[in-house]
């Protein structure tokens, strides 16, 4: 794993030349300094998940800098704040520090001091916020579920995730409703180096031709009337990491004018900005229509499409992988009885059935939502015993029962067996290996 490198700085000092002055040579440093001239100004501004540490005078009017400590870490506990105080304040600044401030200066101190310290606390904070995504991501394992299985539909999906996902390009992602196209996509910037930054979904579906522009690009402080303080479009929350734009086709003229220019500039225009902000961005975007008919209606703009479709990935239906519905299930399944905070039920003949028979056109989405009805009881299930064993355990026993089941049905003949199953006849002997199946002990007279 690459720890993420951070340069993000929050300066508050109330002394305009000293602010200035210091700023400037932090920037020639390499870091990113936003100086605010209050602690209540930069108490506005800064959330659970800045990326940077914050560096503050201890004597300011209003809210000084122990008040801004205090704040700020019941905030976050792990954000690094580094004080500046007089040598007459050295006292209370061992005591900000003893309440979890990082570290103190006292003025007046060698840039190259503050340098050094401002890296060391990056780095701790670079290491907290990847801990934590990291966290987050082995704590919902939801977003593997569709590329669970042996099918070699979903092993050439897995294949293209893992390339895609170190590929620095822009990818158009295809499949039919309820397929998984925002799981492929956040499987493609989990394989990447930006796994440990944020993805951003927009739902393009959702936006309005009239609110658009300010929900995708933000607004400065003023830009119109009720915009009391600055707020991040969704375009530069994806900074450093994925913008998904999901249902492209249906982003409204404004919204597919204003990707257009991201996707060539690389940068956005926040509503009452004096200059575009910079981006370092991947863009994954995603339909449930063919482009082309997409374009023709005026539904898509072309050259939109044309900036996207850099590399187009297609996420089979279920109907072309129905080999891999029963561990699709049995995921499912475990996640709603997971919920319920009950043990999975045991599946009857109709269930099963209806796993393999049914063409399930809302795919996976429809495939969970049967789980959910199976777990809560609203299907026909019997009162069998729960298999022992973990979820691996208990999908290899039931997929050993549907072979053998399949066998019976078909009196051992293999050929009638891998049409039942639809899954190759070298896939069909490994499996009966793997479970220790013969098929003569299905054939009768």
């Amino acid at each position: 794993m690459t720890f993420q490198s951070l340069n993000r700085i929050v300066m508050v000092e109330d002394d305009v030349a000293f602010r200035e002055a210091l700023a400037e040579r932090l920037a020639l440093d390499g870091f990113a300094v936003t100086a605010f001239g209050s602690g209540e100004a930069a108490l506005k501004a800064l959330t659970d998940r800045f990326d940077g540490v914050v560096v503050t005078d201890l004597r300011m009017p209003g809210l000084d800098g122990r008040q801004l400590v205090e704040r700020l870490l019941l905030m976050d506990p792990d954000l690094p704040v580094v004080m500046m105080t007089g040598h007459g304040d050295i006292a209370e600044a061992v005591d900000a520090m003893k309440r979890g401030a990082y570290d103190f200066l006292a003025k007046p101190f060698a840039p190259e001091r503050l340098v050094q310290t401002l890296r060391r606390a990056l780095e701790k904070r670079g290491l907290v916020l990847d801990n934590r995504r990291l966290a987050a991501l082995a704590a919902d394992d939801t977003w593997a579920i569709p590329l669970s299985g042996d099918s070699r539909a979903v092993d050439s999906l897995r294949t293209a995730v893992r390339q895609l996902g170190e590929a620095p390009v822009d990818v158009l992602i295809e499949g039919e409703t309820g397929s998984g196209k925002e799981a492929i996509a956040r499987a493609i910037h989990n394989a990447g180096r930006r796994r440990t930054r944020p993805f951003v979904a927009v739902a393009c579906a959702a936006l309005s031709d009239g609110a658009a522009e300010g929900q995708l690009a933000g607004h400065e402080a003023g830009a119109f009337s009720g915009a009391i303080r600055r707020r991040v479009g969704q375009i530069e929350q994806s900074h450093q990491g994925t913008l998904f734009l999901d249902d492209i086709d249906q982003a409204p003229p404004t919204a597919q004018r204003l990707l257009l220019r991201v996707l060539e500039e690389r940068e956005v225009m926040p509503l009452g900005a004096a200059e575009a902000q910079a981006l370092d961005l991947r863009i994954l975007a995603a339909t449930n229509t063919d482009p082309a008919l997409a374009i023709q209606r005026g539904d898509l703009r072309e050259d939109l499409f044309y900036r996207l479709n850099v590399v187009r990935l297609r996420v089979p239906p279920l109907r072309e992988r129905r080999e891999d519905i029963p561990l699709l299930f049995a995921r499912f399944l475990a996640h709603a009885s997971d919920r319920l905070g009950r043990p999975a039920p045991t599946m009857d003949h109709a269930v099963r059935r209806r796993l393999l028979e049914y063409d399930w056109p809302g795919n996976l989405r429809e495939l969970s939502n049967f789980a959910s009805q199976v777990a809560v009881g609203m299907t026909a299930l019997t009162a069998t015993p729960q298999a022992e064993g973990g979820l691996s355990e208990r999908v290899q026993a039931y997929e050993a029962e549907l072979i053998r089941e399949a066998l019976t049905a078909g009196r051992g003949d293999i050929r009638t067996v891998t049409q039942a199953l639809q899954i190759p006849r070298k896939t069909l002997y490994d499996k009966m290996a793997r479970h220790g199946i013969r098929p003569a002990e299905h054939r009768t007279d």
